[in-house]
């Protein structure tokens, strides 16, 4: 067979190929290495698309503002919006550095974050695994997701004060129904023969959901995170501009009530560059995490 390395002139088998430590045949690296340099060329140019969109836009803006055809008072200027950044970054706020507001915000953020993730995974794969518990909750669960959350931050803000208490708490809100939604979607989705073998096999429940229904589950749970973390800041961000004495909401919220949209907007563009940082976060871990799983077009490399 030629596949086998069969030699038709000589005879002979060549099995080096089929030899553990030998190198992959120059005709495999090959096209590797030319999709690896393909994706990163790619790559480059997506970034350079993406920043000549992001210049057009500022410009286009920035000209439109200077031409009178866009009134800076209600839609702000990019030159306006980047000296307000300026200045908090060097003189600080009006209710003190940069800095404390953003670590405030983050630490209402994660903590929101890392409450509603575990919240929601725990009881996403118990009442996936639970059917009796998914039918009686299931009318009370899609209540609570179709209420307001802004009425749900007005609560939390009369129940818990203006505190770092009821921005966690809406954080977590906004998290968990994210995550939950897509542990028991996730946990529905296991696969019934591999349940049923390792059930054959004498697992118990607890060995039945860490060794089959959470790793099965698991790329769903990781897909939810990628939205969760924003939630998060919305929720400490609407938090704080209901009631707070610090904190990035608050900054958004004082330059909303002088009329200065320039504030406004530079708060929005910090809240915007930690969301993007948050979301590199993730995708690095997300790949760390799955680095067992293989690549998506490996099967199209397995080529004659």
């Amino acid at each position: 067979m030629i596949g086998s390395g069969h030699d038709v002139r000589t005879g002979r088998v060549d099995d080096a190929s089929d030899e553990p430590g030998s190198p992959p045949p120059a005709s495999v690296e090959r096209p590797a290495r030319s999709a690896r340099a393909q994706n990163v060329r790619r790559r480059v140019w997506m970034m350079i698309a993406r920043l000549g969109l992001v210049a057009v836009l500022l410009g286009s803006w920035e000209w439109a503002v200077n031409s009178g055809h866009v009134d800076p008072f209600f839609w702000g200027q990019p030159s306006q919006v980047w000296a307000t950044l300026r200045g908090w970054i060097t003189q600080g706020t009006d209710h003190g550095s940069l800095a404390e507001q953003i670590s405030i915000t983050l630490q209402e953020a994660v903590y929101g974050f890392l409450i509603g993730v575990a919240l929601g995974v725990v009881l996403g794969i118990g009442l996936g695994s639970n059917r009796f518990l998914a039918d009686l909750l299931s009318p009370f669960i899609k209540v609570a997701n179709s209420i307001p959350r802004i009425v749900l931050g007005s609560i939390f803000t009369v129940a818990f004060g203006f505190g770092i208490e009821s921005k966690v708490i809406l954080a977590a809100v906004l998290v968990f129904f994210g995550v939950f939604f897509n542990a028991f979607q996730g946990t529905r989705e296991v696969d019934r023969n591999l349940v049923s073998n390792a059930r054959i096999l004498g697992a118990s429940r607890l060995q039945l959901t860490r060794q089959v229904v959470l790793p099965s589950a698991f790329t769903w749970i990781l897909a939810s995170l990628h939205i969760s973390f924003g939630f998060a800041m919305i929720g400490a961000i609407v938090g704080e501009i209901l009631g707070a004495d610090k904190g990035l909401g608050l900054l958004i919220r004082s330059s909303q009530n002088n009329f200065d949209m320039n504030g406004v907007l530079a708060g929005m563009v910090v809240v915007a560059v930690i969301a993007l940082v948050a979301e590199l976060a993730i995708t690095l871990l997300e790949k760390r995490i799955l680095r067992w799983r293989p690549p998506a077009s490996s099967a199209a490399q397995v080529s004659v």
